[in-house]
């Protein structure tokens, strides 16, 4: 069942379920295409999330009822099983230790050889399920079990941008430089947040994502810093 929420006097927040699963994220995902397909001039901004989307509307638009009529009239929890999957895109990693601070830690606590920690995050295909903390920090999920590890209790002042990150079952690639508490296996030198990009993000909601290891020297030559 659909619930909304006045957030505020212009925006509303629409619950798609109450768990973050694959499933929900993409009819999540749905519902924020057809939401964005409308072109609907009330609408200022649509931010989607893991179970839910934010509305903010134009009150001479829109007051508190008519929003939810029209939206209950648009939005489903049937979503259409037969649509493409989203791009795959590619993202090259370096997991050394100058970059991959917390690799001996998740090899440690998973009991697990610092190799086969790379081999099992490299190998799988992540989706990204929201946009979120900052502009082109994108979630992804999940981790594979052996590896999926907690937050560090004492979090970091500065993660480089470009850091990648696994926090409990989601992992991530740091934008920008900035705080945080994921554990850090290993950097980029792609540029996740670009102001040229729809939403500023190299990623998008919906996108799959694999990380190929590459060497040290390839991730210098593209402009990688240690």
């Amino acid at each position: 069942m659909i619930k909304y929420k006045i957030a505020s006097v212009d925006s509303i927040i629409i619950y798609f379920a109450d768990l973050i699963s694959k499933d929900n994220v993409e009819i999540v995902k749905y519902n924020y295409d057809l939401l964005k397909s409308l072109g609907n001039i009330g609408f200022i901004d649509i931010i989607p999330s893991y179970t839910s989307i934010l509305i903010h509307y134009d009150l001479n638009c829109f007051a508190s009822k008519t929003i939810i009529e029209f939206l209950k009239q648009n939005l489903s929890l049937k979503i259409d099983t037969k649509k493409e999957e989203g791009r795959l895109v590619e993202i090259p990693i370096y997991y050394g230790a100058e970059v991959g601070f917390d690799l001996d830690r998740i090899s440690k606590l998973s009991k697990l050889g610092i190799n086969e920690v790379i081999n099992l995050h490299s190998s799988t295909i992540y989706s990204v399920y929201t946009i979120g903390f900052l502009p082109g920090f994108a979630y992804l999920g999940e981790v594979n079990k052996k590896i999926a590890t907690s937050r560090l209790e004492s979090p970091r002042v500065k993660i480089p941008k470009g850091s990648l990150g696994i926090a409990d079952n989601q992992s991530a690639v740091y934008p920008v430089e900035s705080p945080g508490g994921w554990n850090i296996i290993g950097r980029t030198y792609l540029d996740m947040f670009d102001k040229n990009l729809d939403g500023f993000s190299y990623l998008s909601v919906g996108d799959r994502v694999k990380f190929k290891p590459i060497e040290k020297s390839e991730f210098l030559k593209n402009g990688g810093v240690l």
